[in-house]
């Protein structure tokens, strides 16, 4: 079995079973979740019915690594493997939904690292453990979360092991974040806090095709560049809703070979420009009818080109025709508004 086909039947390396159980897309309601939803959505990316207040409650950092802590309160959300989603709804214990981001001190760059598991303590003692879910939701972008249990009001402290980042490191980041690390959090937590958050209701809007704006935090937000601020952009197209924009900088990065050129592939969400990462992309190159490149595009992750997808190639020309074939859709958790895209992707047919 060839590497792209086994990419293909298991999905990204490490995330085929992230998700826990698999199940068919459900509109299931909740009274202590509040969860609600559109009927009759379609696959694309759409205002959700409410916008969930937040709130930061703490940072911590390790060398380069930083992160923010922010809560709010539980809320269900759906997960994915492979192509199927599943509603995860809150347990009757939880407390509050713990979102963290993590990025680079340095550059600011938001780490799209493939784990980080929370312990929570308080006074010493564990109240709750458990990894943390990547997620995408429309206010806050790429993060990690979950719904936890938190014991009544005092002092905590957040335990977060984070794992090495699995992306390629190019630009500022390379030679960074190939080592793991645990970064603690200390933060004050009331109930009040939490009951003053506020529930905006979006009853004009839920269910249109559109995205609610990116909410103004302390800490960098998840972006990809525009499209037009990408290096010599060859092609641009659009595949479950996710906008895709190929490029071959001049410069190639230092892994590429002498000679040859680095084909990359910015895949983004529409209206926000969040990335779309842990997904299995593979791509054909053909030029005059024989194959250039056949195989998988990397992860990768440089401040100036954001994350993206790409590999080292022969060459690069215009008239070359490109083939882009999502071999497993992003595997992240999606809030509202989110849960309906980027699942059924198909092949890309691009000339470059």
């Amino acid at each position: 079995m060839q590497r792209r086909d086994l990419l293909r039947a298991a999905g990204p390396l490490g995330l085929a079973g992230l998700a826990g159980c698999m199940g068919t897309f459900e509109t299931q309601s909740s009274a202590q979740s509040r969860f609600t939803t559109v009927e009759d959505r379609t696959e694309k990316v759409y205002y959700p019915s409410h916008i969930d207040g937040m709130t930061m409650v703490g940072m911590g950092g390790d060398g380069r690594y930083k992160v923010g802590l922010m809560y709010s309160l539980p809320h269900a959300f759906w997960t994915i493997t492979g192509t199927d989603l599943n509603l995860a709804q809150v347990g009757e214990d939880a407390t509050a939904h713990l979102m963290a981001t993590l990025w680079d001190s340095e550059t600011g760059t938001v780490l799209p690292t493939s784990e980080i598991r929370a312990t929570i303590l308080k006074g010493g003692e564990e109240i709750d453990s458990r990894r943390l879910w990547p997620m995408l939701s429309q206010n806050m972008g790429y993060h990690f979360g979950d719904n936890v249990r938190l014991d009544g009001n005092g002092t905590y402290t957040a335990r977060l092991s984070v794992s090495a980042m699995q992306a390629r490191r190019m630009g500022e980041l390379r030679g960074a974040f190939g080592e793991g690390t645990t970064i603690e959090v200390e933060f004050e937590h009331r109930r009040g806090k939490l009951g003053d958050l506020s529930l905006k209701q979006l009853p004009d809007k839920k269910g249109d095709a559109g995205a609610i704006e990116p909410m103004e935090m302390k800490m960098p937000l998840a972006q990809v560049p525009e499209r037009d601020d990408l290096p010599n952009v060859l092609a641009t197209g659009t595949s479950g809703d996710a906008d895709f924009a190929v490029f071959a900088p001049d410069e190639s990065p230092h892994f590429v070979p002498d000679g040859q050129s680095y084909l990359a592939v910015s895949s983004r969400t529409p209206y926000n420009r969040y990335p779309l990462p842990f997904m299995s992309l593979s791509a054909t190159l053909t030029r005059g009818g024989s194959s250039v490149y056949d195989d998988i595009l990397r992860a990768a992750l440089d401040p100036q080109l954001g994350y993206h997808y790409g590999a080292a190639v022969e060459s690069v020309e215009s008239g070359d025709s490109l083939t882009l074939t999502v071999d497993a859709p992003p595997q992240v958790a999606r809030h509202e508004g989110y849960e309906t895209a980027f699942v059924q992707m198909p092949e890309l047919e691009l000339s470059l």
